[in-house]
């Protein structure tokens, strides 16, 4: 009994990624709410879809037709990278082990910030499991300022993003070659400041937790992510466009025009806009494709601050790794990821 007692004690705590390991029923809960949460935002969608026409007509509301044409187009136009965009992420958290990443890293951290800035292209991932991801490596030993730099850059710009930004954004490259120039040049800068000055103390490393589920294998793991991710994402995604079809809706065009002639301020709302309305990495490019009164600077603001600092990251970096270093890091890569648009979208936009 007190044999029993002493390592129930010592017993290392539950991960909150551990979306596998344990079968608990907190943790069975979780992934139950989650996929009702989303499946309740698509109900919604098809709500809308189906019924909006007849609610358009009884309320004589003009106004409630175009939201709803808004959502419908912001949400069809997106699920389909967050798709992509999910199913690469699973794959890469079920089939990559996670010592390759601390093989191909240079052990100097000042060289291997920039070379997982790159990896973030060939490994792409959804921001949502960059958090899980970065807090594995740096139980592997990488540095924790490439782990961190990979976090961020990974659903920055990697090739589903560049696409769905290239088709939110017609005939426009210099769009795409900015936010990938401007995201790549945040993740690498935060990295190097990081080992400058960034502090142990402000970084408390998520514990060690099963890969896969007792009896499963990568296959199954694969599915469990797929299922987590999309249905996660899917539901921010819903979220970011009904926010986003209320904005357009219901702030008056003079208001955008104030912002559209003062520069900085306009760059400032749509960077704080990002914080709250962001959807995911794949779909982000057609929410701020949808925010026409902006300048490109501004637009391109929203879609560098938006997969690096967003509520729901803010939330996931406070459980992973405390909530001192999400305030500082999310605080500072605001800061750098609006100069950063501020510089590139001077040259390129």
């Amino acid at each position: 009994m007190v044999e029993g007692s002493a390592r129930a004690a010592t017993a290392p705590p539950p991960c909150p990624f551990d979306l596998d390991g344990g079968g608990s029923d907190s943790k069975r809960r979780r992934r139950a709410g989650t996929g009702a949460v989303g499946s309740v935002l698509v109900g919604a969608v098809v709500v809308a879809v189906l019924a909006g026409p007849w609610a358009e007509r009884l309320s004589g509301l003009a106004a409630f037709g175009a939201w709803r044409t808004l959502l419908v187009a912001i949400v069809v136009q997106g699920v389909p990278f967050l798709l992509l965009g999910t199913v690469v992420s699973a794959a890469i958290g079920a089939f990559i082990p996670a010592r390759v990443f601390s093989k191909v890293l240079p052990r100097n951290p000042v060289l291997a910030v920039p070379v997982a800035g790159a990896a973030g292209v060939v490994l792409p991932g959804c921001e949502c499991a960059s958090v899980p991801v970065a807090g594995s490596l740096m139980r592997r030993g990488v540095a924790p300022a490439a782990a961190l730099t990979f976090l961020l850059a990974a659903p920055a710009v990697n090739p589903v993003v560049l696409v769905s930004t290239a088709i939110a954004f017609p005939g426009k490259p210099e769009m795409v070659a900015a936010r990938f120039g401007a995201s790549l040049v945040t993740s690498v800068v935060m990295g190097w400041l990081w080992i400058r000055w960034g502090r142990e103390e402000w970084l408390r490393l998520p514990a060690r937790h099963a890969q896969h589920a007792p009896g499963g294998g990568r296959l199954e793991a694969f599915r469990r992510g797929l299922q987590h991710d999309f249905l996660q994402a899917g539901g921010f995604l819903v979220i970011g466009a009904m926010a986003a079809a209320t904005f357009n809706v219901l702030v008056p065009p003079s208001v955008l025009e104030a912002f559209s002639e003062s520069p900085w301020l306009g760059i400032l709302v749509a960077a704080a806009l990002a914080v709250l309305l962001s959807v995911c990495s794949e779909a982000d490019a057609f929410v701020a494709a949808s925010l026409t009164g902006f300048s490109p600077t501004a637009r391109l603001a929203f879609m560098v601050v938006g997969p690096m600092v967003d509520m729901k990251l803010i939330a996931l970096q406070s459980g992973a790794f405390g909530r001192a270093f999400a305030v500082r890091f999310c605080a500072a890569t605001f800061v750098v990821a609006i100069l950063c648009c501020v510089l590139v979208g001077g040259v390129l936009l």
